[in-house]
């Protein structure tokens, strides 16, 4: 079989959204093998995709692989698996250095290409901008392997597990308030509007996903405030779980985050609220659908950002006066 190899580390939304192209694409080449290279804790989003997609867990960043030295051991470490083709599907400065000593000793190497000349004028200031839909990070995913194997589009699948077991009449309604950057956060005060709208409807279970710390704070403080609102943490002991949780969910509510791309990776429909950044950018969740995308489109500035981690040039988060009931009418449509 022809051994193939993926790298791609980055943040857990990042190498979600990897998951569902790996899949179709494994399927459709079931002569050849699949090694997923990412941080140790992403393997659960590769489990039981198929076959003949595995896993290989590095952390770059800390511990024996880190820095020039540690990048080494891990190519050794690699070298002798003889794969007959590298894909890096991350193209920074950690995978480039891979990249070259892979190219270095023969192999196939393979680069994704990010369009990042496309991401500046999407971004751009004022007559310079071009708002236009990119190429997703699905497509680019997919035109990286597709220069070398078949490709063909199969149905996603869920899981059939469940955590939350449903009674007839319920509705389970996940919501991820936080994400990395604060240009991407509803504001908490009317995130919390939204929550105390829907415990207010008996029908209704409300599962909070997300967060460390303080966020997990302000998460426990709703859950005892308002009725029928839980922390997904305190049923759930690690990822597997909570894509298990997801699975179950007749609707996720998210910030362009990675919970947004963990819902879909189960199937689960979302609801997502963009602010700084904007789905254009080719981030939106995997078989997700735009009507879902909560946003207020005449705002010039809009996206100031494709990852959400710049100021507001306006200083006033314009992008985020969305109503609440906005959001909830939208949930319970």
């Amino acid at each position: 079989m022809k051994k193939i190899l993926l790298i791609r580390f980055s943040a857990l939304g990042d190498v979600a959204m990897l998951a569902p192209v790996v899949r179709e694409v494994a399927i459709a080449n079931l002569d050849c093998e699949f090694t997923v290279l990412s941080r140790p804790f992403c393997k659960p989003l590769f489990d039981g995709l198929s076959e003949n997609i595995f896993f290989r867990g590095a952390d770059i960043k800390k511990g024996e692989y880190k820095g020039i030295r540690g990048l080494i051991k891990l190519f050794h470490e690699l070298d002798r698996e003889h794969y007959d083709i590298v894909c890096d599907m991350h193209d920074v400065l950690r995978t480039k250095f891979l990249r070259k000593l892979f190219r270095l000793h023969g192999y196939k190497v393979y680069k994704i290409n990010k369009h990042r000349e496309l991401r500046k004028l999407i971004t751009a200031e004022g007559s310079k901008k071009v708002l236009k839909p990119l190429p997703t990070a699905f497509d680019n995913y997919r035109n990286c392997l597709s220069v070398f194997i078949h490709n063909r589009k199969t149905e996603q699948q869920s899981s059939d597990n469940c955590i939350a077991n449903k009674k007839e009449g319920k509705r389970l309604i996940g919501i991820a308030p936080f994400a990395a950057h604060q240009g991407k956060i509803y504001p908490l005060v009317k995130m919390e509007e939204v929550i105390g709208d829907l415990s207010d409807k008996k029908e209704i279970t409300i599962y909070l996903f997300g967060g460390g710390g303080k966020e997990r704070e302000i998460m426990r403080s709703w859950a005892d405030k308002y009725n029928n609102v839980l922390l997904a943490s305190d049923v759930c002991s690690n990822l597997k779980d909570e894509l298990q949780l997801m699975s179950r969910l007749d609707v996720m509510l998210s910030m362009d985050s990675a919970n947004m791309h963990l819902a879909s990776l189960v199937g689960t429909r979302v609801v997502s609220i963009w602010g700084a950044t904007h789905p254009f950018a080719g981030f939106l969740g995997w078989g997700q659908s735009m009507d879902d995308c909560i946003q207020i489109n005449d705002l010039s500035c809009r996206p100031c950002s494709i990852y959400g981690n710049k100021p507001c040039l306006r200083g006033d988060m314009a992008c985020m006066n969305i109503s609440s009931n906005e959001i909830v009418n939208k949930l319970l449509s």
